[in-house]
C-alpha cells in the first residue's frame, strides 16, 4: 500500500481492497484560507465500505487501458518511472492492461477508460478512430501531454472538443536579490476546487517540471455539440505564456512578461459531452481530462525524492489521489466525486 494514511483493508477469497479514511467523508476545506481546519461535511463510510465489499464479492477487477506504442513510460517493474502510480491504482483492485492500439481492431469492451501519459510520437489515423470510438461509447480518457512532442492528431482531437493546446511555454521571473531576477520554466500551479474532479485537491500547489504549455478553452464553440469544459489546474499569478520559448534572450522574456495579461493560465481541464451540469443528476457520458504536462505523475514527483513538491504529507496524499479521481473506475473510492459517478 503506497500511503501512510489510515485505512481499512478488506480481504475476500484471496482478493483485497483498501478503503482509506479520506474516502469515507466529504471534507469541507473552505475555511482553511481563514485559518480554520477542514471539517467533515458528510459521512459516507457505509457507502464506501459496502461498495468495496460488493467489488470483492463479485470478483470483477476494473480494467484501465494504458496506451503504449508512442514511447510512453514503460510499466515494467524496476525500470518504470511510474511505479508508485501503478502500485497505488492496483491497490484499488484495478488491473493495468497495456494497450497498443495498432495491435487491436477495437478497444476491448471491458476497458472503459484509457490513460495516455506523455506520448512522444503522434497517433495514426487508425488509432485516433479507436479513441473516437471509445469517446462515442461514453468512455473516459486521461491525457497527459508532453508539450515538446509533436502530436498534431491528438491535439486536433482536443481541438474538436474545444480545448486548444497552445504552442508556448509558461515561465515566470523570480526575484533572487535586490536587483536580480531569475527565469523559472517550471510551473507552480494550483488545483481549482470548483470542479468535483479536483475538489479534494482544492488550492493544493504543485510544481510541474519539464515544460508546460497553456490551454485555451473555447466553450462557446462546442456548446452546440452539448460539450462542457471546465478548468482544473491553473498557474500561479505572475506566469506568462512565451511563444518564442527556444530563445535565450532574457531581455525579450522580460519585455514579454511585462506585456502579458493577468488572465489565469490553464494547464489542466475537464471535458464532458452530454450529462448534466447538476451534480445531483447521474448520467452516463463520455469524459476526458487533459493536462499539458506529464511529469507530475512520475515517481520522483509523487514521492518527493527530488523535492519537486513543496507540499505537506497530507497534500501529497491528496495529490496521489487525483489519478483515481480522474479515472471513474471504482465506486468506493470516488463516492465523494459525484461528477465521475454518473452511470447508467
Amino acid at each position: 500500500v503506497v500511503t501512510d494514511e489510515s485505512l481499512l483493508v478488506l480481504d475476500y477469497d484471496g482478493r483485497n481492497k483498501t478503503v482509506k479514511a479520506s474516502e469515507m467523508a466529504d471534507i469541507d476545506q473552505s475555511g482553511m484560507s481563514f485559518g480554520e481546519g477542514p471539517r467533515v461535511a458528510a459521512f459516507k463510510g457505509e457507502q464506501a465500505i459496502t461498495s468495496a465489499m460488493i467489488d470483492l464479492v463479485e470478483g470483477k477487477k476494473k480494467t484501465l487501458g494504458y496506451v503504449t506504442g508512442h514511447k510512453e513510460p514503460a510499466l515494467t517493474e524496476g525500470t518504470s518511472p511510474i511505479t508508485v502510480l501503478k502500485t497505488f491504482i492496483e491497490n484499488e483492485n484495478i488491473k493495468f492492461q497495456e494497450l497498443n492500439l495498432l495491435d487491436v481492431n477495437a478497444i476491448p469492451a471491458d476497458v472503459k477508460a484509457v490513460m495516455i501519459v506523455g506520448p512522444q510520437y503522434d497517433f495514426s489515423d487508425r488509432e485516433m478512430k479507436l479513441l473516437r470510438d471509445l469517446w462515442d461509447k461514453e468512455g473516459r480518457i486521461l491525457l497527459l501531454l508532453d508539450p515538446a512532442a509533436k502530436t498534431p492528431n491528438l491535439r486536433g482531437f482536443l481541438n474538436e472538443l474545444g480545448v486548444k493546446v497552445n504552442n508556448d511555454r509558461l515561465m515566470v521571473f523570480l526575484r533572487t536579490g535586490i536587483q536580480e531576477l531569475a527565469l523559472m520554466r517550471d510551473v507552480q500551479a494550483r488545483f481549482l476546487g470548483d470542479s468535483p474532479v479536483t475538489k479534494r485537491l482544492a488550492d493544493v500547489r504543485a510544481l510541474f517540471l519539464g515544460g508546460t504549455s497553456s490551454l485555451t478553452l473555447e466553450p462557446d464553440r462546442v456548446r452546440a455539440a452539448n460539450i462542457r469544459l471546465e478548468p482544473l489546474i491553473q498557474a500561479e499569478k505572475g506566469y506568462f505564456a512565451e511563444k518564442d520559448y527556444n530563445t535565450d534572450d532574457q531581455a525579450k522574456f522580460q519585455a514579454d512578461a511585462k506585456q502579458s495579461s493577468n488572465v489565469p493560465l490553464t494547464i489542466g481541464a475537464a471535458v464532458e459531452k452530454g450529462g448534466s451540469a447538476d451534480q445531483r443528476v447521474q448520467m452516463n457520458s463520455p469524459r476526458l481530462v487533459v493536462v499539458s504536462n506529464a511529469t507530475f505523475v512520475g515517481d520522483n514527483a509523487i514521492t518527493q525524492d527530488q523535492q519537486t513538491f513543496s507540499l505537506s504529507e497530507e497534500a501529497l496524499r491528496r495529490l496521489r489521489w487525483i489519478v483515481l479521481v480522474f479515472m471513474p473506475l471504482v465506486p468506493a473510492v470516488i463516492g465523494t466525486i459525484v461528477w465521475w459517478q454518473r452511470r447508467v
